[in-house]
Parts: C-alpha cells; structure tokens; sequence
C-alpha cells in the first residue's frame, strides 16, 4: 500500500456564510498514484481541489467542518504559498496563462518559488520542453497567440516548473479537440509514470479520465456517491449507464431515465 499523500476526512465547505457545496467529503490520494475526481458540472469537483489548495477564501469560501491532512500535516489553514513550498499546485480550470508573457516567461513564472538554483531550474525548463516539445516551438510566441491545447500545455508545464510533489488538475479536457485531450492525458500519465508526480485531476470527461486514473471518486451535489479502482468503475453498469452513456437494455427512454434517476440506486 502506497503512503497517503492527502487525506480528505469529511469536510463541508460553505459560500459566503450561507450556500453549503460539499457535504462530508471524503477521498484519498496515495503517493504515486493517479485518482479522479469526476461528476457533473457543479458536483463539487472545483470546490474540492479549492479546499486542498486553499484557494477558497478568494471566492469567499471556506471549510467548515472535517479536516485535511497532506503527508500527515493538517493544512486548512494554510495559505496558498505555503501549500506550494510543500510542493502541491493546482492547474486551474479553463488554461489560466498571462496572455502577454511568451510561453517560456508563462513557464518560468512557474520557477518563482524555486530556491535550488537557476540551474536545477534550466534542467526543469528542459524537462518541461522534452514532454511538451510543442511549447518548444511556441517559445516565444506570446500565450494569447497560442491554441488552446497550447495554452493547457503551459498551464500544465509550468506547474510542472515549481518541482511538485502533486498536482491538482482542474477540467484537463475542457473545451479541447478530443486528439489534444487524448494528448495532454498520455502526458499526464508519463509525468506519473517516470517523475512519480501525484496527480488529483477533477474532470467531466469520465471516460478519459478512467482510462488513465488508478482510482476513481463519483461526486454528486456535493457528496461521494462512488469510488473504487477506476477499472471497476469503468465496468459499474451505474457508472456506464450515467457517466459513460451505455445502457445495457440499449436505449431507454427519457422519461425511464428520469424516474431511474430519482431511484439512485447508490444512495
């Protein structure tokens, strides 16, 4: 069993006093491995890698209850920067570069905390360069001028910049053609394969991301309504039926999936 890098124990997270997101959640990452967190658009998935990274209280958020722990530390009330000196960085949703850096100064804003010295931060750039070969070539291209699988790549690289420990992913996919999807995921899976990078990515493209997790968490309305290893999850008729749109009596119609639905059979 592979040490737990992040343990989630039942938190709430609430909205400027009133509006409760998550309730009780609870997941956790081993060391090494790749886990999803997957659901809908406003199950949660955001909130959850917002707690973790403590970017909550920009969006007048915070956790109310339960507690988080990173390699046996609790963290809630951390800053953002100081989870980032112990190596967590979140990839935000929706490619987040400064539009009129060039893409090596949008990596190397990812460098700033670095204190291991301008050549152990070359090696990264190379690193980073090497997975990426077509930030590259996009070097100097200023961020606003790039596609947005290009765009996704920088936001990825340079985090990878900051020498993390773990990465949270927000929405990888989102709004990519599917062959850049596909890309981006096989990179992700590289960086965990070879640099034993810890990767917790919230994503509505279940499939893909069951493909390439080791273990899958399903949120719903702000709680865990499934997890297990992602291969058994792929094979869950639920699963199937709700998340990856294969029904096994072939196509029902919408009025049998809605009262399925109001059933939840995992609740």
């Amino acid at each position: 069993m592979s040490d737990i890098f992040l343990n989630v124990n039942g938190i709430e997270v609430i909205y400027n006093h009133v509006i409760l997101v998550l309730k009780g959640v609870s997941l956790q990452v081993p060391e090494g491995r790749v886990v999803a967190l997957l659901g809908g658009n406003g199950a949660g998935k955001t909130t959850t890698l917002r707690a973790v990274s403590n970017l909550l209280a920009g969006e007048r958020g915070e956790v109310t209850k339960g507690a988080i722990e990173y390699r046996g530390e609790r963290i809630e009330k951390m800053t953002p920067a100081q989870m980032v000196e112990r190596g967590v960085i979140q990839v935000m949703e929706g490619r987040h570069c400064f539009a009129h850096l060039t893409i090596e100064e949008n990596l190397m804003t990812g460098a700033y905390t670095r204190k291991d010295g301008k050549a152990a931060v070359a090696a990264t750039l190379e690193k980073v360069y090497a997975y990426f070969p077509r930030l590259k070539t996009r070097r100097q291209s200023q961020a606003a001028y790039t596609s947005g699988g290009e765009q996704q790549m920088c936001a990825i690289g340079r985090a990878l910049m900051a020498d993390p420990k773990m990465v949270l992913l927000d929405e990888p996919s989102m709004g990519l053609a599917p062959q850049i999807v596909e890309e981006v995921f096989e990179i992700v899976k590289d960086l965990n394969t070879r640099e034993k990078v810890t990767f917790l990515l919230a994503e509505q493209n279940t499939n893909m991301a069951l493909r390439y997790a080791d273990y899958g968490y399903i949120l719903e309305n702000g709680r865990i309504v499934m997890d297990g290893q992602a291969k058994d999850l792929r094979e869950n008729e639920d699963v199937k039926e709700f998340y990856l749109g294969i029904a096994k009596e072939g196509r029902k119609s919408f009025r049998d999936v809605k009262s399925y639905r109001r059933r939840k059979r995992w609740l």
